[in-house]
């Protein structure tokens, strides 16, 4: 079986071991005689799944005791309004906007409460600057129910790197002390290491480096949970999630359990620490070949903000990028026409895509270049 170098931004590429084993298991997990997907999701088996699930991602994200973890549904998109659902509490909250998804949040909590724009890179144009504003200069509201930002923004290619989540957890720890960070987390999770502590509240739709669509990881510190009002309906309520271990109603439970074995595959490849040098070298390599390709390939995005998971890219004309998409997928790479608001070019390198993937990708690269 030929499988194609897959660059999706999402749903994206699963690591072949977690599909492979998923296959074997599929008519019969573990000699229950039946698939995970079909028995109870309050039985021993699942319950072994999800709790294995969460242990494992405690373990490579480096959860603190006070932090719970919620495998939820809606995707991200519904984070956009459960998050002030439970966390406004009558406050205001600020929102950093860098692009597609912290714009779509920032709408979207609009609609709940008082929603405070603390900076934006969004132009005259409608469109995005390739960069972060300042991020150690901002100023927050001391009052906020809590600041929310995107870590990575699929679309622009534009991602907040070690240094600057620094200086900005550093900002927000001076110019509003006490005040929760909210992540987006969807596209660079467990792609390098990342202090959960940061943080009040994480959230990730499962289908970039988790595991298949449907499953909507939620990690929230004790002490965020019950500010929801009364009118707030019990299955987008945190507390009362909490207290019934993700299971209020049934969830999704293949897509937990394809999760699980995803987590499983990263703890066998080193961990968090050692994919994140992985990665690092596959976006140092496409970055290489777009920079010195003579103008040929151009990603405007300021390296010091370049994602390390999506890599978005412009050839000279639309017609040169639409030849360029029809040849790559007649060479075996699927998922590398950019997405549709901005157009050009763009490879999702999560997890797991292995490296020998972006060496293919550079070696197309420099044979469509030289024509």
């Amino acid at each position: 079986m030929k499988r194609a170098w897959n660059f999706n931004a999402g749903p994206s590429a699963i690591p072949f071991e977690a599909l492979q084993q998923a296959q074997e298991q599929l008519l019969d997990w573990h000699g229950i005689g039946a698939s995970i997907m079909e028995v109870s999701h309050r039985g021993n088996a699942f319950m072994s799944v999800i709790e294995t699930a969460e242990a494992d991602l405690r373990e490579l994200m480096a959860i603190p005791d006070n932090y719970r973890v919620l495998f939820l549904q809606g995707g991200a998109s519904l984070q956009f309004t459960q998050v002030p659902q439970n966390l406004l509490a009558g406050k205001s909250a600020d929102y950093l906007v860098t692009g597609a998804w912290s714009y779509k949040a920032y709408k979207e909590a609009s609609l709940i409460g008082a929603i405070r724009l603390a900076a934006t890179t969004e132009t005259d144009s409608g469109k995005f600057a390739p960069n972060l504003p300042d991020i150690g200069r901002l100023a927050f509201d001391k009052n906020a129910a809590y600041v929310h930002l995107c870590t990575n923004e699929t679309i622009q290619g534009i991602e907040v790197l070690e240094e600057t989540e620094t200086r900005f957890f550093e900002n927000l720890a001076q110019t509003a002390p006490g005040v929760p960070l909210v992540a987006d987390m969807s596209s660079n999770i467990l792609s390098r290491p990342m202090d959960v502590r940061r943080y009040g509240l994480i959230y990730a739709g499962a289908q970039k480096n988790i595991g298949p669509s449907g499953v909507t990881l939620v990690i929230i510190r004790d002490d965020l949970l019950g500010r929801a009002g009364a009118n707030v309906p019990s299955l987008l309520n945190y507390r009362i999630q909490v207290d019934n271990d993700s299971m209020l109603n049934t969830p999704p439970t293949f897509g937990i359990h394809m999760a699980g074995l995803v987590l499983k595959w990263l703890k066998a490849q080193g961990g968090v620490d050692a994919i994140a040098a992985v990665n690092r070298e596959k976006a140092r390599r496409l970055y290489e070949a777009i920079d010195q390709s003579g103008g040929f390939y151009r990603n405007m995005v300021d390296p010091a903000c370049r994602s390390i998971m999506n890599v978005p890219f412009n050839l000279p004309t639309p017609e040169l990028e639409m030849q360029f998409v029809r040849e790559s997928e007649a060479a075996g790479f699927i998922g590398l026409k950019g997405h549709k608001s901005v157009g050009g070019i763009r490879a999702s390198i999560y997890n797991a895509v292995p490296l020998e993937a972006v060496e293919a990708l550079v070696g197309f690269m420099k044979k469509f270049a030289a024509g």
